[in-house]
């Protein structure tokens, strides 16, 4: 019987799918791991505890995250909820504001953000701004384009979406007039929009009928004549015909994307003009307007500017370029066929230089990514090796300072990437907590979520130094029996950890608990299960001829790091793993010192079936836990 000794020096291919147990021959599945369940992987390859949830808020029920940074100090957390929006500024609550969003809308809500405003668009809603003037002064706004003071002209999008052949004719040449269909156009929600007729503008005042409506003339000159006419539009969005999908700033413009009735459709304003879309004669620094046309109808879904203005749509991925920008210079090109998902918004982000969405099918996390080589834009799949991870994705952001990509499943999961295209390193990773999650945004260096328990909608914030969730740390430099503050987990069994080491769990009654000694300090929260699970040895690494043989685990040797703790299976079940600077107790009366270096652990029995892992790692003791590499020493029997 041979003896091998397989060393795993990095866990930097994370959690791979179980159809690819038998791979050995695959890169990934030397660095892969069976499960990784609450564990962060480092760029360097070492895994570790996740980070706690820290209480931040009860928000006021189903939320949609949003994170606005004026500048490095200056950084807030928008909770768009019915009807409302909360603003946090550092955990705190600042101000609460009423918004036109209700509850159901939140999914498909798209924004852009320019210093001080956030632009939000919704395609039932008309576009509002909000603004910020201080900490506590907040506004929502509805958009106002530009007016031209002398002549009363909007220089807004217009459209005809009648057809061609419908004629407008109109009673007057100013003032109060009535204007005449030859075929249905008026509806009542026209009241309040304009149209044009031959470059006219009128506002709509009453609906009589579907083929009549009477209007005012805005502007100083008369309307031409009183002659039936094909020449006319009216305004492009407005409740008649849909709002804006999607918006975004892109090279000192506007660009706003689709809308119910032209979901193919990109405006962009004049340059250094945001609100101004007047199409002029076609100079360098005027408005741009076009469709996007091919064999499908490309629904916008959104926009995002990078290297190139990026437009993503229902069926295919855009490319907008010109340098500048301009109505003689811009170049549209289709670069890749995946789509986005049409029922939710999905904010697209930047990953070095890469911008990382999802797919129309929700089980892909597609990198686009322009190559010089080709001059075009690629889509390669990031969960290419983990499709059982992907579950309709609902949200995600991009943690940079600690290089961690979040995706929200629709399961209530969390999946964590580890992205380092540099070191070719993706390795993904799931998140669990007690309820669900349901939103993420990165502020700053804080990552916030939005997590549903017990009917309950949560915002928490992951905290390095808590090892629970929905957790609070709190002081008393005399000590203290009570510690309060807990109502948002009322009737909970928490985790404990006093004075740093770990106490019996504790039921929350009236917001509080109750200990039967005095401590300094408390974290108190949620259990939360880390899981580390390595993939079957593959026979090409076992020295065995074939599949089907036996695989006898001899010895375990893991490279630990300021680890508190570790709860081991070698197949008899799991069991505490005493280190030599203390006991074996999970419970323990006083803080246990962080242990770093190499802990050898035996093991009997074989193992005949060649997909059974031969150990896991299964605990929610919180206290920390990291390891940076594994030695497995076995037999086979070849």
């Amino acid at each position: 019987m041979a003896r091998t000794r397989l060393s795993k020096n990095s866990f930097s291919g994370g959690e791979i799918s179980p159809f690819l147990i038998g791979r050995g021959d695959l890169k990934a599945y030397e660095n892969g791991m069976a499960t990784m369940r609450n564990l962060i992987i480092y760029p360097t390859g070492g895994v570790r505890r996740r980070a706690g949830l820290r209480y931040v808020d009860t928000a006021l029920g189903p939320a949609r995250l949003v994170s606005f940074e004026f500048n490095i100090e200056q950084t807030y957390l928008l909770v768009f909820s019915d009807l409302k929006l909360s603003v946090y500024r550092d955990g705190v609550k600042e101000v609460e504001i009423d918004t036109p969003w209700s509850e159901s809308q939140l999914a498909l809500l798209t924004w852009t953000q320019s210093a001080d405003t956030l632009l939000v668009v919704h395609p039932d809603v008309s576009p509002r701004k909000i603004t910020r003037t201080s900490h506590t002064e907040w506004t929502v706004d509805e958009w106002s384009f530009y007016e031209d003071d002398d002549t009363g002209k909007i220089y807004q999008p217009y459209y005809k979406f009648a057809k061609d052949e419908v004629t407008l004719q109109a009673s007057g040449t100013s003032g109060s007039i009535t204007l005449t269909a030859s075929e249905d156009v008026f509806v009542e929600n026209h009241v309040g929009t304009r149209m044009r007729l031959a470059k006219r503008e009128v506002e709509i005042t009453a609906v009589s009928s579907a083929t009549s409506a009477t209007a005012d003339v805005k502007e100083s000159e008369n309307l031409v004549d009183t002659s039936a006419t094909k020449d006319w539009e009216e305004q492009t969005f407005s409740a008649v015909h849909g709002w804006p999908v999607a918006v975004v700033f892109h090279q000192d413009r506007l660009v706003i994307g689709g809308t119910r009735d032209l979901p193919n459709r990109l405006w962009m304003s004049k340059s250094s003009d945001l609100f101004n879309f007047d199409l002029g004669e076609g100079l360098d620094d005027e408005a741009i307007e076009f469709a996007i046309l091919s064999d499908q109808v490309n629904a916008i879904r959104s926009l995002f500017s990078s290297r190139h203005l990026q437009i993503f749509t229902s069926g295919a991925e855009w490319m907008v370029s010109g340098e500048p920008l301009t109505p003689e210079t811009i170049q549209l090109k289709r670069q890749t066929r995946v789509g986005a998902p049409v029922d939710r918004y999905v904010p697209p982000r930047n990953v070095d230089g890469a911008t990382l969405f999802i797919s129309r099918d929700g089980q892909d996390l597609r990198e686009f990514l322009y190559t010089d080589m080709e001059q075009a834009y690629q889509s390669n799949d990031l969960a290419m090796l983990c499709k059982h991870l992907m579950n309709d994705p609902v949200d995600q952001d991009y943690d940079s300072y600690r290089r961690l990509f979040y995706m929200v499943m629709g399961d209530g999961t969390m999946g964590a990437l580890c992205v380092y295209r540099a070191e070719k390193i993706s390795a993904w990773s799931v998140l669990e907590t007690q309820g669900a999650f349901k939103n993420i945004a990165v502020v700053g260096q804080d990552a916030y979520v939005l997590v549903e328990r017990n009917g309950q909608t949560l915002i928490e914030v992951f905290d390095d130094s808590l090892s629970t969730d929905g957790g609070l740390f709190g002081v008393d430099e005399d000590g203290s029996f009570i510690w309060s503050g807990l109502d948002h987990l009322e009737g909970e069994s928490l985790k404990l950890v006093a004075d740093g080491a770990v106490y019996p769990d504790k039921t929350v009654s009236s917001g509080q608990l109750t200990l039967e000694r005095e401590v300094n300090s408390l974290e108190a929260g949620l259990a939360y299960t880390h899981v580390l699970e390595p993939l079957p040895p593959s026979p090409q690494a076992t020295g065995q001829a074939s599949q089907g043989g036996r695989v006898r685990l001899v010895s375990l040797t893991f490279r630990l790091k300021d680890t508190q703790a570790l709860k081991l299976d070698v197949g008899r079940g799991a069991k505490d793993v005493p280190f030599k600077r203390f006991g074996s107790n999970s419970v323990l009366d006083s803080a246990p010192e962080k242990f770093t270096g190499d802990l050898t652990v035996r093991a009997l029995g074989w193992r005949k079936n060649g997909t059974e892992s031969l150990w896991r790692i299964e605990q929610d003791t919180p206290l920390p836990f990291s390891v940076m590499s594994v030695v497995e020493e076995m037999t086979a029997n070849v």
